[in-house]
């Protein structure tokens, strides 16, 4: 078994272990809340336009937004890192029939590995103020290593082996 075969499949269980963990971990101690200020968020605001107050409406809405904002990168990010840790193992399962040298294998197994732990992580990132621009472009950057990698990996499986 190559290295890089290694890498995906041992680097695909260890990430899923890591989406399961923050998943577990956000519906323990992140979910509910975050449900219950979207739910105060939205009863505010049709309070508020039943009251004829459309400032304080608006207002209410772009707070929901946030809110909402924030729970669909939470949660988006620890699906994406168990679907992308089964599409790790899945290469994984095969990889060493990429018609490439072991070299460009591990070299497209690291991208594979990398995107796929940086990506979510940037997504997540995202709900920091503090860092947004930063984490935009960290999601930027692991979503683009995995889909040349995916692009590479492609090639290597339609070449015919050496």
């Amino acid at each position: 078994m190559s290295v890089a075969r290694k890498l995906l499949l041992f680097g695909g269980l260890g990430l899923a272990a890591v989406g399961m963990l923050y998943g577990l971990y956000y519906a323990l101690f992140g979910e509910h809340q975050a449900l219950g200020a979207m739910g105060g968020h939205l009863t505010g605001a049709f309070v508020s336009a039943a009251q004829r107050e459309p400032a304080q409406s608006q207002a209410a809405i772009a707070s929901y937004a946030a809110a909402r904002y924030r729970y669909v990168r939470q949660v988006d990010a620890h699906s994406h890192w168990i679907g992308l840790a089964m599409l790790l193992i899945v290469l994984g399962a095969a990889f060493d029939r990429v018609a490439f040298s072991d070299r460009t294998r591990l070299l497209i197994a690291t991208g594979l590995l990398s995107g796929s732990v940086v990506f979510p992580a940037g997504v997540i990132l995202q709900t920091c103020a503090c860092a947004a621009a930063t984490a935009t472009a960290l999601a930027i950057l692991g979503a683009g290593l995995v889909t040349a990698s995916l692009a590479l990996t492609l090639v290597g499986f339609l070449r015919s082996p050496a």
